[in-house]
């Protein structure tokens, strides 16, 4: 790996406090490398050889039962999954997929064990990565079991439109097909909450969603906001 990766590497939260000579044995054999959109990283129910770490791009972890996929989450940099897997040493119970083009830090799994078992800043830093991934979790779930189709596709516009920096034009980032099944609905279930949503000034097209109303969507999440607390 080149020395300039190293050093932004090294600023990452998961490795910017630990020991250099344990960050430097993480580093010796992991692999710094752009993967294609749609590229499989991770299988259900096989145990990990390494820890990834979502650089660049974004990454789907999913779960798949009778033939059938739905998505758990949408990671963005930077993000390190699937993490309990690997400090456990236990089989995955989702599988991961890239969603865009995607570049993703590999480092081995037995090397992260070692480490975490001697290194105690590291092992903090691993831990509140977990907190992170379980927090995000437990947001998802809330507006999965709480909310009606309406409501978690408007909090994903109001997240989304924090994320896009408010600019009132936001850009899709994924298939809609994609968005239904992390949102827990089916297609034409977002379609017609987008409908719905037309009526208050948020317009869809194609990809592109626009906000045209912006004291009316704040007055809609502000009832609706489920992700904000937990």
């Amino acid at each position: 790996m080149r020395r300039a990766e190293l050093k932004i590497l090294r600023k990452l939260p998961l490795f910017c406090d630990m020991n250099q000579r344990h960050f430097d044995r993480l580093m010796k054999s992991a692999l710094l490398q752009w993967f294609p959109a749609h590229t499989e990283l991770i299988r259900e129910r096989e145990l990990p050889d390494y820890l990834h770490i979502l650089v660049d791009g974004m990454v789907e972890l999913f779960a798949t039962r009778g033939g059938q996929s739905a998505t758990i989450d949408i990671l963005q940099p930077i993000t390190a999954f699937i993490i309990a897997a690997v400090v456990r040493d236990e089989l995955y119970l989702n599988g991961a997929r890239t969603l865009t083009p995607a570049r993703i830090l590999l480092i081995q799994a037995n090397t992260i064990r070692s480490v975490f078992s001697e290194d105690a800043v590291f092992a903090r830093a691993v831990v509140s990565e977990l907190a992170t991934r379980y927090r995000a979790v437990i947001q998802v779930l809330k507006n999965d079991r709480i909310g009606n189709s309406t409501d978690r596709v408007l909090n994903w516009i109001a997240r989304e439109d924090i994320r896009q920096h408010r600019k009132g034009s936001i850009q899709i980032p994924f298939d809609k097909r994609i968005l239904a099944s992390y949102l827990g609905m089916r297609p034409e279930n977002l379609s017609r909450a987008f409908q719905t949503l037309r009526r208050h000034g948020i317009i869809v097209h194609g990809k592109t969603l626009l906000i045209k109303d912006r004291k009316s969507f704040r007055r809609l999440v502000r009832p609706s906001v489920l992700f904000a607390n937990n």
